[in-house]
């Protein structure tokens, strides 16, 4: 069985290259592989491996990328560190999800799922239709600290995120403020794309939230937001026409 990995943490990749060695010690592994970009690329220089198993998500986007890029014609097993991509419909179409860190029991009932679906074809049309049906669970809620207790915010209730001084604050609309453990990068991640929107390095807003938008200077975008004193959050030139599909309702 030839197996590629693809996974762009190395611990991770050593971890899944030490675990299939110990299940299937017959397999020849591949060099893994951390990038989208590199795996198209080996993808179309080489003969297709018997089995995938990829990370979902990878340092230059998702890997569901890889997908519309080449023809992949081996059977997949996806990992992830992150649950909201774990949709029944997902799980049932793949060989299996398994979530990081990949657990021995976990990844031998899936090389187990894998070695008695051989005869199923997974073709690329098979797949990119299966992708585009899959419908991402976005974060719903946020734990936040209020004095000794804690308190469960609805992404409905909150007004913006704010980066400042390499800390993450919650803003609501009701005008309460709470420090968060994410970064923006990691809440562009989580949250509905259809509701928020990343206007900046420091700033996500709800639709909700951006109560005035004005033009200003080198054609970007000056937005008052509801519960925030700060006048000067611009949406640069580069994101204007996202921003603008984006309060029109366009995916």
């Amino acid at each position: 069985m030839n197996i590629l990995i693809i996974e762009d943490e190395a611990p991770a990749a050593r971890q899944l290259n030490r675990l299939i060695q110990q299940l299937r010690p017959e397999a020849i592994i591949h060099e893994p592989l951390d990038s989208i970009r590199s795996v198209v690329d080996w993808l179309k220089k080489n003969p297709a491996p018997d089995l995938i198993l990829c990370d979902i998500q990878l340092s230059d986007g998702l890997s569901f990328t890889i997908f519309d890029q080449t023809e992949v014609k081996s059977p997949v097993i996806f990992t992830t560190a992150y649950d909201q991509f774990a949709i029944r419909a997902f799980k049932l179409n793949s060989i299996d999800y398994l979530l990081k860190p990949v657990e021995p029991e976990d990844l031998k009932k899936a090389l187990d799922k894998y070695e008695r679906q051989q005869q199923i074809q997974f073709t690329p049309q098979v797949l990119k239709k299966l992708f585009k049906s899959t419908r991402k669970i976005y974060k719903s809620r946020f734990i936040v600290q209020k004095a000794e207790s804690l308190k469960s915010i609805d992404t409905r209730e909150i007004a913006f995120f704010r980066s400042r001084h390499k800390m993450t604050f919650l803003y609501t609309f009701q005008g309460h403020t709470y420090t968060i453990d994410y970064t923006l990068n990691e809440l562009e991640q989580i949250l509905d794309p259809g509701t928020f929107f990343r206007l900046n390095r420091q700033y996500i807003c709800s639709i909700d939230a951006a109560e005035d938008v004005q033009f200003f200077s080198n054609s970007r975008l000056k937005v008052k937001l509801v519960q925030s004193n700060d006048e000067d959050i611009l949406v640069s030139r580069n994101n204007v026409q996202s921003f603008k599909e984006w309060m029109d309702g366009k995916d």
